[in-house]
């Protein structure tokens, strides 16, 4: 392929947000266009080869790229600053396969999310604050806000810290995420069905979108425990191909259409909680199975496990309160989400991240 930049190449910073890595650029910086107007999340040909080739996909290793092989360390933030009034920047995130010449917009990623406020505020669209910095954020994908809360001691964005997530070693600098609106988000209901159970190839699913479209499952319906390292998990090739068939078919239910070269939705099996949880989880994402859960899965999950009934309802042990703190086990940890619930439905969802700048500097197509 030849340099879609010239030779110049683009300026760009890699960041871990959360449990996940990848590449934050502004959108002008991008080659075609960045963010495209005015249908944002459309594909733009250009750019998206840029993007293919800096990650060097498509190819199983990425070895003549950036990218990590795994859907986690191969995703893309573009960022601008906002016209609106009531926002700060506008963060498009893509998915760029792995060994597919695919570039996905069909999904938010709240764990690149964490890195957006940072970023932000590194490149100049976002003045620090004394101390801390919030920073709200339109997420295009989706079009819903979330509110970052950045530590900006002196106005500089502080990366080390106290705080620690599961699937991340060490410690950083806490970065609260709250979600405004999230339900129905990419399918235009939180239930798109209408149910909170219904049954895809003899197992009991909730199709559920609080912020990311999920199938949610038991565990024990598919004939795991739910115990299983991902990589045992990824070696079962009956069950992936019986996840494959539910996810096809939950597609068009989901109002998401035909589903076979997207990266959503997410199929995450649960079971009861092993470390004093609310449930514990396993998320295809969905052909590789995720060493944690992604952040707005664990939303989703959360929400499904607050419903009067459905596979997580029936395995979960739920707090008392109208705002619950729910432990989402993962294969590497557990997530925590707050889960505000006015009326029997959750109004509002937190989480706490934590990001860490890795490099600054300009890559070559």
């Amino acid at each position: 392929m030849s340099d879609v930049t010239g030779g110049a190449g683009v300026r760009a910073m890699w960041m871990r947000g959360g449990t996940s890595k990848g590449a934050y650029f502004i959108a002008d910086d991008l080659p075609g266009a960045g963010i495209p107007t005015p249908e944002v999340t459309a594909a733009d040909a250009t750019r998206d080869a840029f993007l293919l080739r800096i990650m060097g996909s498509p190819d199983p290793r990425q070895i003549d790229g950036m990218g990590g092989a795994d859907p986690l360390t191969s995703k893309v933030a573009v960022v601008r600053r906002s016209a609106r009034p009531d926002v700060d920047v506008e963060y498009l995130f893509l998915q760029v396969f792995v060994d597919r010449a695919t570039v996905s917009s069909g999904q938010n990623c709240g764990n690149i999310l964490a890195g957006v406020g940072p970023f932000a505020i590194e490149r100049g669209l976002v003045v620090p604050q004394a101390d801390v910095t919030e920073v709200r954020i339109h997420m295009l994908n989706t079009g819903q806000i979330a509110v970052a809360r950045v530590d900006t001691p002196g106005g500089q964005v502080r990366y080390d810290g106290t705080a620690r997530i599961d699937g991340v070693p060490g410690h950083a600098a806490p970065i609260a995420i709250a979600f405004e609106d999230t339900a129905g988000s990419t399918c235009g209901a939180l239930l798109p069905t209408g149910n909170m159970v219904d049954e895809i190839d003899g197992v009991a699913c909730t199709l559920i979108d609080n912020g990311m479209p999920c199938v949610v499952m038991r565990a024990d319906a598919l004939g795991i425990t739910g115990d299983e390292a991902p990589d045992a998990l990824e070696a079962d090739d009956s069950l992936r191909a019986q996840l494959e068939a539910i996810r096809l078919k939950a597609g068009p239910m989901m109002r998401l259409g035909d589903v076979s070269d997207s990266s959503v939705p997410k199929m995450t099996m649960v079971s009861g909680a092993k470390s004093g949880g609310a449930l514990s989880t396993r998320t295809f994402i969905p052909h590789r199975c995720h060493k944690a859960i992604g952040v707005l899965g664990a939303v989703s999950v959360a929400t499904a496990a607050l419903l009067p009934q459905g596979p997580a309802a029936e395995v979960a042990q739920l707090p008392e309160g109208a705002e619950k703190s729910l432990s989402v086990e993962h294969p590497t940890g557990e997530m925590t989400v707050i889960a505000t619930v006015e009326d029997g439905e959750v109004t509002r969802a937190a989480i706490l991240r934590t990001a860490r700048k890795l490099m600054d500097g300009v890559v070559f197509a």
